[in-house]
């Protein structure tokens, strides 16, 4: 008894998972009896539930059936309405080939002429955009576009008034190209600052300032902007002589290579100034530079210390007393201390006198051949090390700008030029001040080897 109802209990809770009846699901049975009546209860809203469903599936299969009828009836339109449209379009079409057609038989040769027109303004348009000109006449682009629209098109055709206006702007740029004006007008300073000056356009050259200052033509911005580098003073001067003159001839100093005021002049600001370069250099240039001018010190130094021993040896040659103040005055004092020796002795001592001379005449000459030697090389080594980085930034960044590759080759080439900026004259001095020393030394040994034929005759 008690497996049947354990196995009417399974049952039970199985088919209870599947009724859609809380009570059911929640309620325990009691007995068989009200088990059985819980199951039939059940099954019964199952079926209501079940029926439901069907006649909501059949309504919404009625729906479908309907939404797609009237599908099939709107794309059955929609072709209708594409077969009028593509014929109307052929219609169109045609209508159109025949009125180009027309279109080209009444202009005839102006085709040939509107063609020549629009390349004539372009032109004209690309060069008023650059022309110092523009500063007196800003409207004739918005002119230049509309002509240019006009006559590319194939639908409109330029009026009268519009080609003789581009004639006139043409002869207007050549005849404005080859005058002198003054005018007021906003310049813009390096540091940002505007000023209002008077300035002056020497045709479609230059633009200077009232100070002599050369100014460029930015033509997107329409404005007028001082140099950041100007070229030397006597061009300024000769500059602001221009601003200031009423009549007659000033010399002036024109750049002639781009009507936006110079494109040399322009490139000035990237031009490296002398000091410049020199930093380019870096360490070694520094090191260089430091090496360079510690010989230049020496040699002037040697220089003139072997004058004033020159000068004195000199003098001495005119006395007859030694002087113990010069190289030559303490040999010749040897020999007047010491009358009596025999030959040999006093040949022996006046060469130690002699070889004890020689190290204050030839001092540092040894150090100035070295520099000399050395300059180049560490200018060579600044060269190298400034190439391997060059090298590098090419492999990292590419080689796509060669301006900056340019750049880097010649920032390292700084060092070769400061090594052999500093290698020739330290040749020249070791070479002037080796010759004083030798001519000094060439003395001492000619009396020493009077003053020993002396004493062997007089000892004779």
């Amino acid at each position: 008894m008690k497996q049947t109802l354990s196995l009417l209990s399974t049952i039970a809770l199985t088919l209870g998972l599947s009724l859609s009846s809380a009570t059911i699901a929640q309620e325990k049975a009691k007995s068989l009896d009200e088990l059985l009546r819980f199951v039939e209860q059940g099954r019964i809203e199952e079926g209501k539930e079940n029926k439901q469903r069907e006649k909501r599936f059949s309504k919404e299969k009625n729906q479908q059936a309907s939404m797609v009828k009237q599908a099939q009836l709107q794309r059955q339109k929609e072709e209708e309405r594409s077969a009028v449209l593509e014929k109307e379009f052929e219609e169109n079409d045609k209508k159109l080939i025949e009125i180009e057609q027309r279109l080209r038989e009444r202009l005839g040769s102006l085709s040939e002429l509107f063609g020549h027109m629009t390349s004539a303004a372009g032109d004209a348009r690309s060069n008023f955009e650059t022309s110092l000109t523009s500063i007196h006449y800003p409207d004739r682009g918005l002119f230049l576009d509309e002509l240019v629209a006009k006559t590319a098109s194939g639908t409109e055709l330029p009026s009268i008034q519009m080609i003789e206006r581009l004639w006139f702007e043409l002869q207007r740029e050549m005849v404005e190209s080859g005058k002198i004006v003054a005018f007021d007008t906003t310049v813009t300073k390096p540091n940002g600052k505007q000023l209002n000056q008077k300035v002056v356009r020497v045709g479609n050259f230059n633009v200077v300032s009232e100070e002599g200052m050369y100014l460029t033509f930015e033509s997107g911005k329409d404005s007028l902007e001082e140099l950041a580098r100007q070229p030397d003073s006597q061009y300024t001067s000769q500059a602001a002589n221009l601003v200031n003159s009423a009549d007659g001839f000033t010399r002036f100093g024109a750049d002639p290579t781009g009507p936006s005021g110079g494109s040399f002049l322009s490139a000035l600001i990237n031009s490296p100034t002398l000091n410049e370069r020199w930093h380019q250099g870096g360490i070694i240039g520094y090191i260089i530079t430091g090496v360079g001018a510690f010989s230049a010190i020496v040699a002037v130094w040697r220089l003139i210390a072997l004058t004033v021993i020159g000068l004195r040896v000199r003098s001495q040659l005119k006395s007859d007393k030694a002087n113990p103040n010069n190289p030559l005055g303490r040999v010749l004092l040897v020999h007047e201390e010491n009358p009596g020796m025999n030959a040999e002795t006093i040949e022996l001592k006046l060469n130690e006198a002699v070889l004890r001379e020689l190290p204050s005449l030839e001092k540092y000459l040894n150090l100035l051949k070295i520099i000399a030697a050395v300059a180049p090389l560490l200018g060579l080594l600044g060269t190298v090390t400034g190439m391997i980085i060059t090298f590098q930034a090419i492999t990292i960044f590419g080689a796509g700008d060669p301006q900056a590759m340019a750049g880097g080759i010649s920032g390292a080439l700084v060092t070769t030029v400061l090594g052999l900026v500093v290698a020739i004259p330290t040749v020249l001095f070791h070479t002037v001040v080796n010759g004083r020393s030798k001519k000094i030394i060439h003395v001492l040994e000619e009396r020493t080897a009077g003053l020993i034929a002396q004493h062997n005759e007089g000892n004779s």
